[in-house]
């Protein structure tokens, strides 16, 4: 639809009486602050989101689908190649991140080829498929074997998919977790740590060859949960606060996921790399949590994910990359009730496995899109305006 401005009425070439003409335009007007209005109070929420499924109640993988699509979530990332779920999204547009952790398997070339054959290439391009993670969080673990298969298997998976010719719709990466760097603080000093500086030059290396992103997940919880003596609530939430400046740049920041984004460029470019571009692969805060994990409530979960997602939709950047809006993928779509560890492992989730919003972010649980909100502003207009017709329509017609 054309902009407002550009919208004009058809007026008759035969001349018309001015207070027709004036009821016209007045109709005219009406038509578009109505269309304008209800397009603004439908607009959904954009944003990607993880959907974990170590679970066992959760719904069926269409129903996920009507749900996804009706809060205009754009973006999802799996931990497998679920073939239900891929199938089910099938036509939509929603794009996806599929992901492999058989790192030993997939240094193989010949069964990194069949896996991208038969769980990648038979559901392009029905189903957006954009991006395949190799492993999960491998270098913050104590697996070196896993360690030094991850690159190698990264190299294969993305042979086999140029190979298939799939290069040009899919991209190969792995997510990191931002334990990964020695140091984060100021973000200007971001270095990664150092005994895994052999695993991760020749990956940044292969990024800058294969185009594809530098992934990390970060929850500024965990700092918060680990000292809250000393860490701003307020900081990590996204609510107002002071900020913090750092001394070599000058740049404030107001929140830390933003100081720990632009910590890791400073790291990549420690390592000789600025032609990368950082995601953030997993973000996010549990509603529920164990008696000693401080934070995890649902008034915080609500003021993180909102606050993030509200900065998300203003296409925001970070102090150090302004122009470059963030790229997030929320975590989780759904509480996992069988996932191990601590209670916040299970409580992550932005809805309940039957719909219903864990907390209160705009959704209707009930219709599963989400809640219109009508500006105060608009109404008062479009009431004037429609009593200013009628009565113009009563004495002229």
């Amino acid at each position: 639809m054309a902009p407002a401005e550009l919208r004009t009425v058809a007026v008759p070439s035969s001349p018309l009486p001015l207070p027709l003409l004036l009821l016209l335009l007045l109709l005219s007007l009406l038509a578009v602050s109505a269309v304008d209005v209800v397009s603004a109070a439908t607009a959904p929420l954009k944003f990607g989101i993880n959907y974990g499924q170590i679970a066992n109640n959760l719904p069926h993988p269409t129903q996920v689908s009507g749900l996804l699509r009706s809060l205009n979530v754009n973006r999802v990332k799996l931990y497998d190649a679920d073939p239900a779920v891929l199938t089910a999204f099938a036509g939509t547009g929603v794009e996806f991140i599929v992901g492999n952790e058989d790192l030993q398997n997939l240094t193989d070339a010949r069964k990194a080829r069949a896996w991208v054959a038969q769980h990648v290439q038979p559901f392009l391009p029905g189903t957006r498929i954009t991006c395949i993670t190799v492993g999960n969080e491998v270098l913050s673990g104590k697996d070196t074997p896993a360690m030094q298969n991850l690159l190698p298997a990264m190299q294969a998976v993305y042979q086999a998919v140029s190979d298939l010719g799939l290069a040009a719709q899919v991209n190969v990466s792995t997510a990191h977790s931002v334990n990964i760097l020695a140091s984060s603080y100021p973000p200007s000093s971001g270095v990664f740590r150092e005994e895994l500086a052999q695993y991760i030059q020749p990956i940044l290396n292969f990024h800058a060859e294969a185009r594809s992103p530098f992934l990390i997940n970060a929850y500024p919880f965990f700092a918060y949960k680990a000292s809250p003596g000393s860490v701003s609530l307020p900081y990590v939430l996204f609510e107002p606060n002071p900020g913090v400046v750092d001394p070599n740049t000058n740049l404030t920041y107001d929140n830390m996921l933003y100081a720990q984004i632009d910590a890791v460029y400073a790291a990549m470019k420690a390592m000789g790399h600025t032609d990368l571009t950082v995601r953030i692969s997993e973000t996010g805060w549990p509603s529920k949590g164990d008696d000693n994990e401080v934070g995890a409530t649902v008034a915080n979960a609500a003021a993180y994910n909102g606050n993030l997602m509200k900065r998300i939709a203003m296409g925001q950047g970070t102090p150090l990359k302004p122009d470059v809006p963030i790229d997030v993928l929320v975590f989780a779509l759904f509480n996992e009730d069988m996932k191990p560890g601590p209670a916040s492992e299970r409580n992550y989730g932005l809805f309940y496995p039957n719909g219903t919003p864990v907390y209160n972010l705009g959704f209707n649980g009930a219709s599963f899109s989400p809640s219109p909100t009508f500006s105060s502003s608009s109404k008062p207009t479009i009431t004037f305006l429609m009593a200013v017709v009628v009565l113009l329509a009563g004495f002229f017609l």
